[in-house]
């Protein structure tokens, strides 16, 4: 019971710090990006056994050059593409075998996994204006996802979605947080956003999709390392990229969708 009131009250302190800051302003929520993304940083070094001065210093310029600072649309376009190639690889990294990581992968899985994506975050609701509701709704979708994953997979899961990696996660959770995110999407576009359904069904899919993924590969790092959380700065959540691990795995397919569709927020 104890734990469970701890968990709870963890999670809407976590929700409200996020909300407070995306919906103040523009620049609270980059500064919270910010701090999300040096603490990602140092929980990742902490994973893969890297020392984190030069990490912390990298994703710091980083995340000034790119985030803070607006870059051309070929220099964006071009952080797009690393990601997205980093993407594929860390999604072929799941079927590996385990077995240390070498130093130059570390450091490429550091920039293209967990660098960039929280950089292309800060892109997803700034395509015309700020704009909070995106970033906001996209949250949402994660949340519901996993929340209704849990709760399908607990009770009805038998089949492994991806048992060497994680055990718990089953397929018919995960088509469970499938649909439930999709009736999302369909509410927030047409009540809350007042945008195209035909835009946030996708959007829906491509974030529950992309963001089990990004929960998986996660899982993989932890089991390397083998511990439960990446942190425990959140009592009962571990550490923040364990919060963060779905959105920014899949925010740079969102944020290559939204640029097809020529789509502006």
């Amino acid at each position: 019971m104890r734990e469970t009131l701890t968990r709870t009250l963890s999670g809407v302190a976590y929700i409200l710090i996020l909300a407070l800051a995306i919906f103040y302003s523009r620049e609270s929520f980059l500064v919270l990006f910010a701090v999300f993304t040096i603490m990602c940083v140092s929980e990742f070094c902490n994973l893969v056994r890297l020392n984190k001065t030069g990490p912390v210093l990298i994703a710091i310029v980083f995340y000034t050059l790119f985030a803070i600072f607006e870059p051309s649309a070929t220099t964006g376009i071009l952080l797009l593409i690393a990601t997205i190639f980093v993407s594929i690889k860390a999604s072929l990294f799941l079927f590996k075998p385990f077995a240390p990581l070498y130093k130059t992968d570390k450091y490429l899985y550091l920039i293209g996994y967990i660098v960039l994506p929280l950089i292309l975050v800060t892109k997803i609701p700034m395509q015309d204006q700020y704009n909070p509701k995106v970033i906001f709704s996209i949250c949402i979708l994660v949340w519901v996802s996993d929340t209704f994953a849990y709760i399908v997979g607990k009770s009805f899961g038998k089949t492994p979605l991806f048992k060497a990696i994680s055990p718990k996660k089953t397929i018919e959770g995960f088509a469970g947080g499938f649909v439930f995110a999709l009736v999302a999407g369909f509410i927030l576009a047409k009540y809350y956003l007042d945008q195209p359904v035909l835009v946030w069904i996708p959007v829906a899919a491509i974030v529950v999709v992309f963001g089990t993924l990004g929960d998986l590969i996660e899982s993989k790092f932890k089991r390397l390392a083998e511990v439960k959380d990446s942190g425990r700065i959140m009592p009962g959540h571990g550490g923040i990229l364990d919060r963060l691990d779905s959105v920014i795995f899949a925010a740079p397919f969102v944020l290559l969708f939204f640029q097809i569709l020529g789509y502006v927020s």
